[in-house]
Order: structure tokens, then C-alpha cells, then sequence
């Protein structure tokens, strides 16, 4: 994505602490009620979700049935993950360099160049290397997890994201300007396969419980798009309006949230009808989706107020907004921490990076980076393999 568009699309400011009122059940600050909705499903990818309740008002289902994210939970780290130094990466799109940050000190500690415009730190699928995502370098640059080094740039057309396919089969690099998704070998990054969109600012995307099929975000176009992974053709598209961002599907394998940071909510969307069935307000510049390490909540980052909004999967409801203290802050991409207790956001307009207390809502640190931080990446994640992104573990 050329930069006026990344940062204006997929792109907020800066000040101080927050206090949030009381605290849920779930050990989550509790302030305004809204609306919104899910359940729960399947413990990892290739089993099928139960079916679930009936819909609440915004549509979505929330009698819990299984977990897609129950190998994700607190603690839960698998292979190389056990083996990572932990640390946060942040690409700084503007300064055309990753900043990392030690979450015990939460200090700086290393600093390295990398190509023009990253936009994400991508865990490869088999948790062994991260790649920042050089847009407009055209090229990844991988990490080592164990040392936390940069190795040699590799050439990829227009990576503006990277997802991995859940068998672990194809990287997907998401060649937003050329309206791509590319299908590339996971080590090599041969292509093997490209498949045009017909939609503009093709940028996120989340996968079916099943394994079946992907659905992508078209910000530029207001759309989806929906992709069978068997045949890696494209099924259809349905229009949401506004300026769709991440995607992530709620714990019961049926439901898609979208954020929008121009209709400043979530569509809710019937995975396998593909329907839109609901919209849930949450704030200005509604922009990344982050499942809790319980799978209990969803954090969404509103990017252009400043505020976090905490959507209970269950109940279909906002129980919490928290506010950092700024409405110039712009929370955007990031993860959660492998305990679970810190939501790690990028400060997009605001050079900074900010680290929550999911416990209490409060913010913990406001640390300074370079110019334009976008996906940073948490890492070491819990969970069995990537799905790509800045942390999609099943």
C-alpha cells in the first residue's frame, strides 16, 4: 500500500494512563454496556463447531460450544515458540526499521534497518522464523525468534501482510496494491499460484474452523471476498460499506467479526451463508481484533479515539471501554502477551507503543519508537502453528 494510503487506511496520537471502572467476573474492567455477539468452538482447525444458539439483536450466536483458540491459552507454548527469547517486535513503516522491545523491562533493546514500508512481523506457521512484511521493498526480512536477529532480505511482490494456509502448505503473501492473493511455497516463497481480487485494498483475512475456506478484507472497496482453500478460487464477494480492516472469527468456528474504521464498529458475519447478519458499535476507527488467552473477550483497538473496546464472546456484549488517556492515542496492531495479562498496541500516528493490563484496563507503559509502528508482533505466542498476521495461533 503506497504511504498516504497505509497509514490513512490501516493507519492515530499520544499521552498518559487510564483508569477503567470495576472489574467483570472475568477479571476484565467493566464500564459501559453496548451490544454485539458469539459462542465458542472447535479446539483447533479441521474439526467442524457445533451448531449454536439463536442469534442475539447484532446477530451473532453465543451459546458457547468448542474453542478454535483452546490451544492458545495461557502458558500454552509449543515447539520453537518454547524456545524464543521473548521479545516485541514493532516495524516502523515510516522509519523503515523494527524496534524491539523487552516486555520484562519494557526498554528498547535492539534496533536494526530493514526494507521500505514494513508493515507486519509475521510468526511463520511453523513458529521457527518472524518476516517483516516490506511493502513497498518488495521483499520479507526474516528473524530468528532465538537471538532476535534479522537475517537476508527475501524478494516477494507487494507484501503488505502474510498469512499461512492452516495445513502449513502456502504462505499467503496479501499483495494489496496488485490486488493479489499469492500462494507461495512456506520456506521458498516460490509463487506457486496468484489469485486476483476484484476489490481494492485486499489487506486481512481470517480462516474457517474447517479449514475450508478463507474470507479477506477489501478496505478501498467496502467488500469481502471469500475463497474455497480446496481449489484457491474465488467463491464470492458481499459488501459491508465503509472501510473494513482485521477479521477474526469468534471462538465457536461460526462467526466472523470485521472491524470497520469508518463505520467504527464490527460487521458480524455468518461464515459459511457469508451473510453480513449484524453491526456492534464500538468506537472511532475500529481497526484490530485480539481474542483474550481465555478466548472469553476480544479486544478492538478504536484507533481514532484512543480507546479499547472489550467484547464479551458469550454475552454479545461491550462490557469494558478503556481509554489511554488521550483521544490523539491510536491504538492499532499488536497481540497479547503469553500469560495473557498485556495487550501489546501499536501507537500508529503516535510513535509510540502501548502496553495494557488486560486485568484492570489501565496502561501499563507508553514506550517510544520509530516513526508510523504498525503490526507489531508479541512474541513468543501460545498455540500449536500460525495462521500469519501479527499472531494467528490455533
Amino acid at each position: 500500500m503506497a504511504l498516504t494510503l497505509g497509514l490513512a487506511a490501516c493507519g492515530g496520537g499520544g499521552a498518559s494512563g487510564h483508569e477503567a471502572a470495576g472489574t467483570n467476573g472475568g477479571g476484565h474492567a467493566s464500564t459501559q454496556p453496548a451490544e454485539g455477539s458469539t459462542s465458542a468452538a472447535a479446539p483447533g482447525a479441521g474439526s467442524s463447531p457445533t451448531a449454536s444458539a439463536a442469534p442475539t439483536p447484532t446477530g451473532a450466536p453465543v451459546t458457547p460450544t468448542r474453542n478454535i483458540y483452546a490451544a492458545a491459552g495461557a502458558g500454552m507454548l509449543t515447539g520453537p515458540a518454547k524456545e524464543a527469547k521473548p521479545l516485541v517486535y514493532v516495524p516502523n513503516g515510516e522509519s523503515n526499521t523494527v524496534d524491539v522491545i523487552d516486555p520484562a523491562t519494557y526498554q528498547v533493546v535492539d534496533h536494526f534497518p530493514v526494507g521500505r514500508m514494513p508493515q507486519h512481523v509475521v510468526p511463520a506457521w511453523d513458529l521457527a522464523t518472524l518476516y517483516v512484511t516490506n511493502n513497498s521493498g518488495n521483499s520479507l526480512t526474516p528473524i530468528d525468534p532465538r537471538t532476535g536477529k534479522p537475517g537476508a532480505e527475501i524478494p516477494v511482490d507487494d507484501p503488505y501482510n502474510m498469512y499461512f494456509t492452516p495445513d502449513g502448505k502456502y504462505a499467503i503473501v496479501v499483495a494489496e496494491a496488485l490486488q493479489r492473493l499469492d500462494f507461495r511455497d512456506p520456506h521458498t516463497f516460490a509463487l506457486v499460484k496468484s489469485v486476483k481480487v476484484d476489490c481494492k485494498g485486499i489487506d486481512h483475512i481470517d480462516f474457517a474452523a474447517d479449514d475450508s475456506y478463507l474470507i479477506g478484507t477489501c478496505e478501498f472497496a467496502g467488500k469481502l471476498v471469500k475463497l474455497d482453500l480446496g481449489t484457491q478460487e474465488v467463491i464470492g464477494y458481499i459488501t459491508t460499506g465503509g472501510m473494513p480492516q482485521d477479521i477474526k472469527l469468534d471462538p465457536a468456528g461460526t462467526t466472523f467479526y470485521v472491524a470497520d474504521m469508518q463505520a467504527n464498529g464490527l460487521h458480524i458475519v455468518d461464515g459459511a451463508a457469508f451473510t453480513k447478519t449484524g453491526f456492534l458499535p464500538t468506537g472511532k476507527g475500529a481497526h484490530g481484533l485480539y481474542p483474550s488467552r481465555d478466548a472469553s473477550v476480544m479486544y478492538v483497538s478504536n484507533r481514532g479515539e484512543g480507546t479499547i473496546s472489550v467484547v464479551d464472546f458469550a454475552t454479545g456484549k461491550i462490557t469494558a471501554t478503556w481509554d489511554l488517556g488521550n483521544r490523539t492515542d491510536s491504538p492499532d496492531m499488536g497481540g497479547v502477551s503469553v500469560d495473557g495479562n498485556v495487550l501489546w498496541l501499536s501507537g500508529r500516528y503516535s510513535s509510540v507503543v502501548y502496553a495494557v493490563d488486560t486485568r484492570t484496563g489501565k496502561l501499563i507503559h507508553r514506550i517510544p519508537v520509530g516513526k508510523g509502528p504498525h503490526g507489531l508482533c508479541v512474541w513468543p505466542q501460545p498455540g500449536r502453528y500460525s495462521l500469519g498476521h501479527t499472531g494467528i495461533l490455533r
